[in-house]
Formats: structure tokens, sequence, C-alpha cells
């Protein structure tokens, strides 16, 4: 073969993109109110890093509740707290994977910021309102998503090939399973207390 052409040919494969596909499904949580809130993702690739979003990712404290209640990133992440109400907010995690962190507390229109630096599931609170709960799920693949209230999902832009889903809900035992993405993907999970 002609060598101009051999490296015609070479240069034309590196070029094409991998091919992507979209993963989507249902997640069934059973013995809870519905199925929202469950995050389903990919787990790590082997030999893929992916640099962190250089915009911040956010949470509201508004009407004393934490919105998003469930909040995916992907590793690297640095989530902005804001306080919407007119009372004072706290934010803290117990969680060792981020490193135990206290916010301290801050009132109304202000907002503090916390980075996410180790695949982690961490439990968010509030010193001052015990009640208040969410959850950072600092996850090492971009691709990611949050159920809606019947379960469904969908990530875009998964690379085709062999790879690892995992699914985490806050009031249900996670699981995972490896698959084949390739092109349009179904996986559908049933996961419990």
């Amino acid at each position: 073969m002609n060598p101009l052409r051999s490296a015609l040919l070479i240069a034309a494969a590196l070029a094409v993109p991998a091919a992507a596909g979209d993963l989507h499904g249902t997640v069934t949580c059973k013995g809870v109110r519905n199925s929202a809130d469950a995050v389903v993702y990919v787990a790590a690739l082997p030999g893929r890093t992916f640099a962190a979003p250089k915009e911040h990712a956010k949470i509201d404290q508004k009407d004393l509740v934490f919105v998003p209640h469930v909040l995916p990133v992907l590793i690297g992440t640095t989530v902005d707290f804001k306080n919407s109400d007119a009372v004072l907010h706290n934010v803290f995690s117990p969680d060792a994977c981020c490193d135990k962190f206290n916010l301290g507390t801050w009132p109304q229109g202000q907002s503090k910021s916390q980075t996410f630096n180790k695949e982690c599931t961490a439990t968010l609170l509030c010193k001052v309102h015990p009640e208040m709960e969410a959850f950072v799920l600092a996850v090492p693949t971009p691709y990611y998503a949050v159920t809606k209230a019947d379960g469904s999902f969908h990530i875009a832009g998964v690379p085709d090939g062999d790879v690892t889903v995992k699914v985490w809900h806050p009031k249900c035992k996670p699981t995972q399973k490896a698959m084949k993405v390739a092109g349009l993907t179904v996986a559908d999970f049933a996961i419990a207390k």
C-alpha cells in the first residue's frame, strides 16, 4: 500500500470520534413513595479521567428545604450553597469522603461553597434546622442522571462499549450492573429498602 495513503487512512481513523450512545431506562424503587431522586451513573472508565466543570453546581436552601434534594456532580466540582430564606442556615456533612466539612452559618442572599474532590456520597445537613437533609454524589464520569418520579432517566453521550452502571437512592440499597452500551441502550433496575 502507498505510504501516503496509509498515513491518510490512519489519520482519518484517528479523527473519527468514538461512537457514543444514549442510556435510558427506569429505576423502580420498592417500599418508597415514588422512584424520584435515584442517581444513575456510569462508573469509572479505565484510562479515562474528566476535568471538573469550571461552572459551579448549585443547591439552594429555600422554605427550609435543600433544592435539589439530590445532586450528582463530577469529582472536583464546586457546589455553591445559597440561603434564600429569611432565617440563618448552615451546611455541614459528617462524611469522611468529603472531609467532614462545616461551612458555618450565613444569612439570606449569601452563598458558601464546597469542592467535592473524591468519589463520595455526602449527606448534607443544617445545624440550625435538623430536619433539613440533602445529598451530593461526586461521581467519576460526567455520565449521570437523576430519576423522575416515575423512575425514568436518560443519559446522553455515553461511550459505546462495556461499562458498569451504578444506581444510588437515599432510601434504597444501591445496585450496579455491567453492560454493553451500543447506540440507544436500555437499562432497567429494581431497588428496595
